[in-house]
């Protein structure tokens, strides 16, 4: 009478590691063909708009009054760098935010229509909103949204 072979624990392990096996080549396939079907939306909407010009002071307020506007231009270039009352830096578009940084300070402007950038800090005084306008003669060149 032949005995018959019972299942050995080796055994077992060499199951279960192919089961993960395969489950881990179905994954695989899954992957490619969501990657496939579905492409990733790229990532950095950043820069989207050309914002680069001289933008004038058009109003300010501090504790919610309005004052006189006597502030420096704010210049925007063409290669990412800005200029504002001797501050220099690098700024990048986002959305609807113009990013302003150099070395030690980062501040937000949000860009509004009627192609206004306004710049909101809190200064010595407290909050301050500075609202730049792009000069007319400019408008043609280039548009903000």
């Amino acid at each position: 009478m032949a005995r018959e072979r019972r299942p050995q624990l080796r055994d077992l392990e060499v199951e279960t590691l192919m089961g993960y096996i395969r489950a881990a080549l179905s994954l695989a396939r899954f992957l490619a063909v969501a990657a496939i079907l579905f492409p990733a939306p790229s990532i950095s909407h950043a820069q989207t708009v050309d914002l680069s010009g001289r933008d004038q002071c058009a109003k300010a307020k501090m504790h919610g009054k309005e004052i006189p506007c006597t502030a420096a231009p704010l210049i925007l270039k063409n290669d990412g760098r800005f200029e504002l009352r001797g501050w220099e830096g690098s700024y990048l578009v986002n959305g609807q935010w113009v990013e302003l940084s150099d070395s030690l300070i980062k501040a937000k402007a949000k860009i509004e229509p009627g192609h206004k950038i306004v710049l909101r800090y809190y200064g010595k005084h407290g909050l301050v909103e500075m609202t730049y306008e792009r000069r007319v003669a400019e408008l043609g060149k280039t548009a903000l949204s």
